[in-house]
């Protein structure tokens, strides 16, 4: 992977406004990549030595948090998310319309 699908994803990444969330496959579909959501998820999972950005705003297909980010769930409920349950977004409420 290179630095500028890197910084390309983080990108995108740093535009979710607040209280809004994006899936790993929206995000993939708007970099003109849409079959790498996963290699998505991995750049995300290694973003912290990029900059800061706020990858907390990107969750599953379905809404579901990451499962190695505790602090995923409280970052959202502040920023006035919306939860269908404990670990799952309200898509339709809270997706962003990119």
């Amino acid at each position: 992977m290179n630095e500028n699908i890197i910084y390309e994803i983080l990108s995108v990444v740093d535009e979710i406004p607040e209280g809004k969330v994006a899936s790993y496959g929206q995000i993939a579909r708007l970099i003109g990549r849409e079959k790498n959501a996963r290699m998505v998820g991995k750049v995300l999972s290694q973003s912290g030595y990029y900059g800061d950005y706020p990858c907390h705003r990107v969750v599953n297909h379905a809404g579901r948090l990451a499962p190695h980010f505790p602090e995923q769930r409280d970052l959202l409920l502040d920023e006035g998310v919306i939860f269908k349950n404990r670990n799952c977004v309200d898509m339709k409420k809270c997706q962003w319309d990119c």
